[in-house]
């Protein structure tokens, strides 16, 4: 139902779309998922979580996992990789515990940015691989690294090549480094892209040889490969596959006549979100039989340390809708949550589909504003324009007191949100 409104002329300019603010893209029509496309547990578990808020209020936001479906993901990927071929999982893209702990069954260990990262990862796979990346080390956090006795650091600058060396010394152990390079050549298009092109991520590839020469007068850090994570986002199995040729082979040139146990290729496998409705999943297969033709340099290990493509499907945000408006030609639903849970789709431009999930539960006499047949645009409770995860998706039908509900959560979700802004209380994370 559609509250009446009472008729007014608008002033001049107003119904046309001035807003310099216009994420994330619209979805230009694009209909909201099936209901159905939700696993059963999902679906149950909303119900119950329905029921649980209803004597105190709406259904606050909140991640649901299935931490089954990413170690599954896992086990499918390491499956078509050659020997001598390590998977790490990027532990930024989903740190919760259950989560970790079914990967750790299927996965050679984690790729950790911070002091609680490689604490994470040390709980969930003990005597597990431990990869350090990330821009901006400072010395806690190095410091952090080697009392963890991570396996490899992923060093970003020279600076930062002394410093480990400083930490290294002043722990009286020794550290093997991989440098991160940002190649001279541009990675295939993908989501984000984070080499051949000016950036704060890794060392020129120009200036490696110069970091290299200063790692001979190191004395507690081995510099034992190279790393590159240059693109992100990628589907076509194919271009991924040039992809890691090219680090390879990049690799092989500059350390050539030097020590090379390994070649850290990053992640960058993408997922696809629902823009386009006939976009086509990542061919694992087609990866693997690319892969297993190629020649990594002599005696070195090559490590792969995706993020999103393992967890993105373990996980669903959903929220409930507590208010539906109607302004100067466009239908407005107001979610319990937004981006100070959720906030991928706005930070990473993405047309992020979404499913409603019928309540038939509301109160007596009270009006439910509604839209139905057409698009709606789904917003937070914060005080910012930028708090919009869809834009322009058609719906059949969607009330207040309805939920919406966005898959493919499970990666940069609960951990890549703004839960500070305003206050309200962070989004709940759980198993289904």
């Amino acid at each position: 139902m559609r509250l009446a409104l009472p008729k007014f002329r608008a002033p001049l300019g107003v119904g046309k779309d001035t807003s310099p603010v216009q994420f994330p893209p619209s979805a230009g029509g694009l209909p909201a998922l099936d209901v159905a496309a939700l696993p059963d547990r999902v679906r149950r578990r909303l119900a119950e979580r329905v029921r649980e808020a209803r004597p105190t209020g709406a259904v606050p936001g909140g991640y649901l996992y299935l931490p089954e479906v990413a170690a599954a993901r896992a086990a499918g990927l390491r499956a078509v990789l050659p020997d001598r071929w390590r998977l790490c999982f990027a532990v930024k893209a989903n740190s919760f515990p259950p989560v970790l702990a079914a990967l750790a069954a299927e996965v050679d260990g984690f790729e950790v940015a911070s002091a609680a990262e490689v604490a994470a990862a040390r709980a969930a796979l003990p005597g597990g691989l431990a990869v350090a990346a990330g821009p901006g080390k400072t010395v806690a956090v190095l410091r952090a690294l080697v009392a963890h006795g991570v396996d490899l650091v992923n060093v970003e600058s020279a600076l930062e090549l002394l410093r480990l060396d400083g930490v290294a010394a002043e722990a009286g152990r020794r550290v093997r480094a991989a440098l991160r390079v940002n190649p001279s050549a541009a990675a295939p298009a993908g989501a984000l892209t984070m080499g051949g092109v000016p950036s704060a991520f890794g060392i020129p590839e120009p200036d490696v040889g110069a970091v290299l020469d200063l790692a001979a007068s190191c004395r507690f850090v081995d510099v034992a490969g190279i790393h590159v994570h240059a693109a992100s986002g990628v589907l076509d199995a194919a271009a991924y596959a040039g992809y890691v040729a090219s680090c390879l082979a990049l690799a092989g040139r500059l350390m050539r006549g030097r020590r090379l146990d390994v070649v850290d290729v990053g992640g960058g496998i993408g997922v696809p979100f629902g823009a386009d409705p006939g976009a086509a999943p990542f061919d694992l297969e087609r990866f693997g039989e690319l892969v297993a033709e190629l020649s990594p340099p002599a005696g070195a290990e090559v490590v792969l340390e995706p993020g999103r493509y393992l967890a993105a499907e373990c996980g669903w945000y959903a929220a409930e809708v507590t208010d539906v408006k109607h302004a100067y030609g466009t239908s407005y639903a107001v979610l319990h949550g937004g981006i100070n849970h959720f906030q991928l789709p706005a930070s990473w431009d993405l047309v992020h589909r979404f499913a409603v999930v019928p309540v038939e539960d509301w109160p007596a006499g009270v009006p439910r504003p509604e839209v139905a047949g057409g698009p709606v645009t789904v917003v937070g409770e914060l005080c910012t324009p930028e708090d919009t995860l869809a834009r322009d998706a058609r719906v059949t039908r969607l009330r207040a007191g309805d939920l919406v509900v966005f898959p493919l959560a499970g990666a940069y979700g609960w951990e890549f949100a703004m839960p500070a802004f305003l206050g309200h209380p962070p989004a709940t994370r759980e198993v289904a």
